[in-house]
């Protein structure tokens, strides 16, 4: 008999930079993934691009559902993922009965 191995789930999520700019990632734990980012042991792109803050994020599934998404978000235009974003943002809002999933700041 072998034991089911639960896989894990995956995130997107989306973070303000210092600057105005949208960074886009996966991740299977956003809070821990989020600490890297602030500590500067996170992706190169972010790194002197402070203070980030959370803006986004889902629950997506498996990883290669994750990694379609992110891939898609990331060919936007800057103002097109603001647009996604906003959208999303929106139908959260709508939606009632669900967690919030955005807010987290680091000094902003």
């Amino acid at each position: 008999m072998h034991a089911e191995t639960e896989q894990p789930v995956w995130h997107l999520y989306m973070l303000w930079t210092g600057r105005g700019a949208l960074y886009t990632g996966i991740s299977t734990d956003v809070a821990r993934r989020f600490r890297q980012h602030v500590s500067g042991r996170g992706a190169r792109s972010l790194r002197g691009k402070g203070p980030l803050t959370l803006a986004y994020q889902e629950v997506v599934g498996s990883q290669g559902e994750a990694l379609r998404l992110e891939a898609r978000i990331k060919k936007l235009s800057p103002s097109a993922k603001r647009a996604w974003l906003a959208e999303r943002l929106n139908d959260q809002a709508l939606s009632p009965g669900r967690e919030a999933e955005t807010g987290h700041d680091a000094g902003r």
